[in-house]
């Protein structure tokens, strides 16, 4: 059974292969998915081989790939070798497939397969240093003590001078400090007492005392 003209086995082979990438960078190097990769990688070669379908050539080229993924698992690096790694694989495959839009299908969907199957495990692995670079898990959030901006609702209600033209936004002067406000909405002159009625964040609002 084909798909695309590329032998449904080679593309299982392939899926093992990409599943085993995915595992080790997660787990950063324990060492079960990267035996078992190397074992259907073996099959894969080595049955294109037998065909004459693949050379040593091609062969060297992923096993360099290999190579830079496994530098870039144990190096703290910024992923330089991980991606030189991985597009040497991918051209080696794609060269042992035939070397055509066929291959480059049959590739493609082998890696989605593969992806599929790595989402639906993932939870289930622990994290490398690598995976950690590649994705961002850490949160800023409230109960670690981040803000976007100090709070300041001590200002609500006191009253101060326009020193600057609100267009909305400017400064006034309060208690003989600067701060940056905004009218709600209207035109201020200098020289006009306004008074804050709400603080949103760094977002202090003023509204005109009438007299």
């Amino acid at each position: 059974m084909d798909f695309v003209g590329v032998p449904i086995l080679q593309m299982l082979l392939l899926v093992i292969i990409f599943l085993s990438i995915l595992v080790e960078v997660k787990t950063g190097g324990m060492g079960g998915g990267a035996l078992l990769g190397l074992v259907a990688a073996g099959v894969f070669f080595g049955s294109q081989y037998v065909k004459g379908l693949v050379s040593f050539y091609q062969i060297a080229i992923f096993l360099a790939g290999i190579l830079c993924v496994v530098i870039e698992v144990l190096m703290p690096t910024i992923g330089l070798f991980a991606g030189i790694g991985v597009a040497a694989m991918l051209y080696s495959v794609v060269l042992a497939l035939g070397g055509d839009i066929n291959a480059i299908y049959a590739m493609l969907a082998s890696f989605v397969l593969s992806a599929i199957l790595f989402a639906l495990m993932v939870k289930k692995l622990p994290s490398s240093r690598l995976w950690k670079k590649i994705v961002l898990s850490d949160q800023s959030t409230t109960a670690r003590g981040y803000v976007s901006a100090e709070a300041r609702n001590e200002l609500i209600g006191r009253e101060g001078e326009v020193v600057t033209e609100l267009r909305p936004s400017g400064s006034i002067l309060l208690d003989g400090s600067p701060v940056d406000v905004v009218s709600e909405g209207a035109f201020l002159k200098k020289g006009e007492r306004v008074r804050v009625v709400s603080v949103n964040g760094s977002r202090v609002v003023v509204r005109k005392i009438e007299e």
